[in-house]
Protein backbone atom coordinates (compact mmCIF):
# COMPACT_ATOMS: atom_id res chain seq x y z
CA UNK A 1 0.00 0.00 0.00
CA UNK A 2 1.51 3.19 -1.14
CA UNK A 3 1.62 5.84 0.90
CA UNK A 4 -1.06 8.03 -0.22
CA UNK A 5 -2.88 5.19 0.20
CA UNK A 6 -2.49 4.72 3.73
CA UNK A 7 -3.00 8.24 3.79
CA UNK A 8 -6.64 8.14 2.58
CA UNK A 9 -7.25 5.42 4.42
CA UNK A 10 -7.09 6.60 7.91
CA UNK A 11 -9.04 9.36 7.29
CA UNK A 12 -12.27 10.71 9.59
CA UNK A 13 -15.43 11.47 8.06
CA UNK A 14 -15.47 15.07 7.79
CA UNK A 15 -19.19 16.24 7.94
CA UNK A 16 -20.91 17.90 10.64
CA UNK A 17 -22.46 15.22 12.07
CA UNK A 18 -18.90 13.23 12.03
CA UNK A 19 -17.34 16.47 13.78
CA UNK A 20 -20.35 16.41 16.49
CA UNK A 21 -20.22 12.55 17.23
CA UNK A 22 -16.70 13.19 18.13
CA UNK A 23 -16.68 15.88 20.17
CA UNK A 24 -19.11 14.09 22.00
CA UNK A 25 -17.15 11.28 22.64
CA UNK A 26 -13.72 13.48 23.17
CA UNK A 27 -15.90 15.21 26.41
CA UNK A 28 -16.98 12.26 27.47
CA UNK A 29 -15.15 9.13 27.16
CA UNK A 30 -11.38 8.13 28.17
CA UNK A 31 -8.38 8.45 25.94
CA UNK A 32 -8.22 4.88 26.18
CA UNK A 33 -11.65 4.23 24.79
CA UNK A 34 -11.40 7.60 22.61
CA UNK A 35 -8.70 6.15 20.67
CA UNK A 36 -9.95 2.53 20.91
CA UNK A 37 -13.62 3.99 18.63
CA UNK A 38 -11.27 5.41 16.29
CA UNK A 39 -9.33 2.59 15.77
CA UNK A 40 -12.66 0.56 15.37
CA UNK A 41 -13.68 3.01 13.19
CA UNK A 42 -10.42 2.74 10.75
CA UNK A 43 -10.39 -1.17 10.62
CA UNK A 44 -14.13 -1.39 10.06
CA UNK A 45 -13.63 1.25 7.22
CA UNK A 46 -10.78 -0.80 5.48
CA UNK A 47 -12.12 -4.07 6.09
CA UNK A 48 -15.07 -2.42 4.30
CA UNK A 49 -13.29 -1.81 1.32
CA UNK A 50 -11.48 -4.93 1.44
CA UNK A 51 -14.20 -6.93 0.59
CA UNK A 52 -16.43 -4.39 -1.75
CA UNK A 53 -18.94 -3.46 0.86
CA UNK A 54 -21.42 -0.57 0.23
CA UNK A 55 -21.39 1.60 3.16
CA UNK A 56 -22.27 4.51 4.74
CA UNK A 57 -19.06 5.85 6.13
CA UNK A 58 -20.85 8.22 8.22
CA UNK A 59 -23.10 6.28 10.06
CA UNK A 60 -20.25 3.49 10.54
CA UNK A 61 -18.33 6.23 12.35
CA UNK A 62 -21.59 7.74 14.35
CA UNK A 63 -21.76 3.83 15.61
CA UNK A 64 -18.02 3.59 16.50
CA UNK A 65 -17.42 6.65 18.12
CA UNK A 66 -20.95 5.64 20.42
CA UNK A 67 -20.41 2.23 20.43
CA UNK A 68 -19.03 2.09 23.99
CA UNK A 69 -20.42 5.33 25.17
CA UNK A 70 -22.69 2.86 27.56
CA UNK A 71 -19.87 2.26 29.73
CA UNK A 72 -19.91 5.69 30.56
CA UNK A 73 -21.34 6.75 33.87
CA UNK A 74 -23.38 10.10 31.95
CA UNK A 75 -25.18 7.31 29.39
CA UNK A 76 -25.43 4.37 31.68
CA UNK A 77 -28.70 3.52 32.59
CA UNK A 78 -29.26 1.21 35.66
CA UNK A 79 -30.75 -1.90 34.18
CA UNK A 80 -29.55 -1.67 30.24
CA UNK A 81 -27.12 -3.69 28.68
CA UNK A 82 -24.69 -0.95 28.02
CA UNK A 83 -24.45 -1.65 24.55
CA UNK A 84 -28.21 -0.55 24.56
CA UNK A 85 -27.48 2.36 26.63
CA UNK A 86 -25.04 3.53 23.91
CA UNK A 87 -27.31 2.59 21.07
CA UNK A 88 -30.03 4.92 22.59
CA UNK A 89 -28.21 7.64 23.18
CA UNK A 90 -26.98 6.97 19.77
CA UNK A 91 -30.68 7.42 18.32
CA UNK A 92 -31.34 10.57 20.72
CA UNK A 93 -28.60 12.31 18.92
CA UNK A 94 -29.37 11.00 15.52
CA UNK A 95 -32.73 12.06 16.04
CA UNK A 96 -31.51 16.09 16.74
CA UNK A 97 -29.84 16.30 13.07
CA UNK A 98 -32.90 14.69 11.24
CA UNK A 99 -31.86 11.31 10.27
CA UNK A 100 -33.98 8.79 8.59
CA UNK A 101 -35.22 6.45 10.92
CA UNK A 102 -33.96 3.44 8.73
CA UNK A 103 -30.68 5.04 9.11
CA UNK A 104 -31.21 5.52 12.70
CA UNK A 105 -32.02 1.69 13.13
CA UNK A 106 -29.10 0.71 11.09
CA UNK A 107 -26.37 2.46 13.40
CA UNK A 108 -28.99 1.45 16.68
CA UNK A 109 -28.50 -2.11 15.81
CA UNK A 110 -24.83 -2.28 14.83
CA UNK A 111 -24.21 -0.76 17.92
CA UNK A 112 -26.48 -2.71 20.40
CA UNK A 113 -25.38 -5.62 18.63
CA UNK A 114 -21.61 -5.25 18.49
CA UNK A 115 -20.37 -8.22 21.13
CA UNK A 116 -23.32 -10.65 19.94
CA UNK A 117 -21.00 -13.16 18.05
CA UNK A 118 -21.65 -14.72 15.33
CA UNK A 119 -25.36 -12.27 14.36
CA UNK A 120 -23.69 -9.26 12.90
CA UNK A 121 -21.73 -10.58 9.96
CA UNK A 122 -25.15 -11.57 8.14
CA UNK A 123 -26.48 -7.87 8.77
CA UNK A 124 -26.45 -4.66 7.21
CA UNK A 125 -22.98 -3.28 6.14
CA UNK A 126 -22.52 -0.98 8.85
CA UNK A 127 -23.50 -3.22 11.53
CA UNK A 128 -21.25 -6.06 10.25
CA UNK A 129 -18.30 -3.80 9.91
CA UNK A 130 -18.53 -1.80 13.45
CA UNK A 131 -18.72 -5.61 14.97
CA UNK A 132 -15.29 -7.22 12.58
CA UNK A 133 -13.84 -3.51 13.85
CA UNK A 134 -14.39 -4.19 17.38
CA UNK A 135 -13.35 -7.40 17.30
CA UNK A 136 -10.39 -7.04 15.33
CA UNK A 137 -9.03 -4.50 18.09
CA UNK A 138 -10.15 -6.17 20.94
CA UNK A 139 -9.47 -9.44 20.03
CA UNK A 140 -7.06 -9.48 17.01
CA UNK A 141 -9.67 -11.42 14.97
CA UNK A 142 -8.40 -10.70 11.23
CA UNK A 143 -4.91 -9.56 12.30
CA UNK A 144 -3.17 -11.25 9.70
CA UNK A 145 -5.84 -10.50 6.69
CA UNK A 146 -5.55 -6.57 7.49
CA UNK A 147 -2.79 -4.57 5.74
CA UNK A 148 0.09 -4.59 8.33
CA UNK A 149 1.37 -1.20 7.19
CA UNK A 150 -1.99 0.29 7.67
CA UNK A 151 -2.23 -1.30 10.73
CA UNK A 152 1.18 0.26 12.29
CA UNK A 153 -0.53 3.34 11.12
CA UNK A 154 -3.45 3.20 12.50
CA UNK A 155 -2.38 2.21 16.05
CA UNK A 156 0.91 4.98 15.72
CA UNK A 157 -2.09 7.59 15.51
CA UNK A 158 -4.49 6.06 18.04
CA UNK A 159 -1.89 4.48 20.31
CA UNK A 160 -2.77 1.53 22.52
CA UNK A 161 -1.42 2.38 25.48
CA UNK A 162 -1.88 -0.58 28.71
CA UNK A 163 -4.37 -1.00 26.24
CA UNK A 164 -5.18 -4.82 27.17
CA UNK A 165 -5.14 -4.60 30.92
CA UNK A 166 -6.93 -0.69 30.89
CA UNK A 167 -9.21 -1.82 28.27
CA UNK A 168 -10.89 -4.54 30.45
CA UNK A 169 -10.36 -2.54 33.67
CA UNK A 170 -12.77 -0.02 32.02
CA UNK A 171 -15.24 -2.11 30.22
CA UNK A 172 -15.99 -4.35 33.27
CA UNK A 173 -16.24 -0.46 35.38
CA UNK A 174 -18.88 0.59 32.75
CA UNK A 175 -21.18 -2.29 33.85
CA UNK A 176 -20.05 -4.15 37.55
CA UNK A 177 -23.30 -1.71 39.10
CA UNK A 178 -25.54 -4.26 36.80
CA UNK A 179 -24.41 -7.62 36.50
CA UNK A 180 -27.91 -9.29 35.76
CA UNK A 181 -27.68 -7.24 32.42
CA UNK A 182 -24.94 -9.46 31.24
CA UNK A 183 -26.76 -12.85 31.42
CA UNK A 184 -26.36 -14.66 28.42
CA UNK A 185 -23.20 -12.01 26.63
CA UNK A 186 -20.07 -12.50 26.37
CA UNK A 187 -19.67 -9.67 29.15
CA UNK A 188 -21.04 -12.28 32.14
CA UNK A 189 -17.50 -13.75 31.84
CA UNK A 190 -15.83 -9.79 33.24
CA UNK A 191 -18.65 -10.64 36.19
CA UNK A 192 -17.44 -14.13 37.19
CA UNK A 193 -13.67 -13.03 36.82
CA UNK A 194 -14.06 -9.77 39.01
CA UNK A 195 -17.39 -10.04 41.22
CA UNK A 196 -16.74 -12.54 44.53
CA UNK A 197 -19.09 -15.36 44.41
CA UNK A 198 -21.08 -13.77 41.17
CA UNK A 199 -22.30 -16.51 39.18
CA UNK A 200 -24.33 -15.94 35.59
CA UNK A 201 -28.16 -17.86 35.69
CA UNK A 202 -27.90 -21.25 33.93
CA UNK A 203 -30.30 -21.24 31.05
CA UNK A 204 -31.09 -25.51 32.27
CA UNK A 205 -32.01 -23.58 35.87
CA UNK A 206 -33.86 -21.14 34.64
CA UNK A 207 -35.84 -23.80 32.42
CA UNK A 208 -36.46 -26.11 35.07
CA UNK A 209 -37.80 -22.95 37.30
CA UNK A 210 -40.73 -21.99 34.83
CA UNK A 211 -43.66 -22.10 36.49
CA UNK A 212 -45.57 -23.78 33.35
CA UNK A 213 -46.10 -27.36 34.44
CA UNK A 214 -45.34 -30.45 32.01
CA UNK A 215 -48.67 -31.60 30.36
CA UNK A 216 -48.78 -34.94 31.11
CA UNK A 217 -48.30 -37.84 28.79
CA UNK A 218 -51.96 -38.96 27.59
CA UNK A 219 -51.04 -42.56 27.33
CA UNK A 220 -49.49 -42.79 30.84
CA UNK A 221 -52.64 -41.77 32.19
CA UNK A 222 -54.58 -44.11 30.97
Amino acid sequence: MTAENLARSIVIPDSLLAKEATDILREHSTALLFNHSMRVYLFAAEQGRQRKLRFDSELLYVAAAFHDLGLIRKFSSPDERFEVDGANAARQFLGAHNISEDQVQTVWEAIALHTTPGIPKYMRPEVALLNSGVLLDVLGMGFDQFPAGLRDEIVAKYPRTDFKEGFVREYFAGFAHKPATTYGTVNAAFCERFIRGFKSPNSCDLIAASPFPDTADACRTK
